[in-house]
């Protein structure tokens, strides 16, 4: 009796995609500082030493995780920003914004153990790799939210003395507060249904003007 042929061993960027999207899938189960190496082998079906073949190490696996989120979202949320959104088939900032929230938060419904791998990062004291790789992703948001009102104000949709970095600060706080509400009660599918009330709020906010 002929033995039979082993599968191909799968290459190495297959076999990392896999082993992201397995830390994705258990972060949305469980605190992803929990989460071993033995598990993401599992989850793939691969031994725990044929983990480390694919990365040297379990932080490079968070860091390529996090590389993942920020170029995914990223892609996103710049798509979101240059689609076509007025009669003319131009962009109108603001509503450019809206779209950039409502991409922002249908990314974490999609994924919703992204922001549980973020917090968990942010809440460490000392300077990681992978603190400093969430602290970037942050700063290209920001400056993709800081850049769209900048536009609104060129086009007079904003007063022409809008606080910019108040504004950005703002938006992303309302993006990051409704993902913190919806880990806390557990319903991450809700987010879809607030997040365009919450953005109405904050454009009311930058669009009023101040009485004398």
């Amino acid at each position: 009796m002929s033995r039979p042929i082993p599968p191909p061993r799968q290459t190495t960027d297959v076999r990392q995609a896999s082993l992201i999207n397995a830390a994705l899938l258990l972060a949305a189960q469980r605190n992803p500082a929990d989460i071993t190496t033995g598990d993401l082998a599992e989850a793939v079906g691969i031994t725990q030493g044929a983990v480390f073949r694919h990365f040297s190490s379990k932080e490079a696996i968070w860091l390529a995780v996090l590389g993942w989120v920020s170029d995914n979202l990223m892609q996103q949320l710049n798509s979101a920003a240059t689609a076509p959104n007025g009669d003319s088939g131009g962009v109108n900032p603001l509503t450019a914004l809206q779209q950039v929230f409502i991409a922002h938060v249908d990314f974490v419904v999609a994924n919703p153990g992204v922001p549980r791998i973020v917090f968990q990062e942010l809440q460490h004291a000392q300077e990681t790799a992978l603190k400093l790789a969430v602290r970037a992703l942050m700063q290209k948001h920001r400056a993709l939210v800081t850049g769209l009102l900048q536009s609104a104000i060129a086009q007079k949709l904003l007063p022409p003395d809008t606080d910019l970095p108040s504004a950005a600060v703002l938006f992303l706080g309302a993006v990051q507060g409704l993902v913190m509400q919806s880990l806390l009660s557990g319903q991450v599918q809700a987010l879809a249904a607030q997040a365009p009330g919450v953005f109405a709020i904050y454009l009311r906010g930058i669009t009023l003007k101040e009485t004398p």
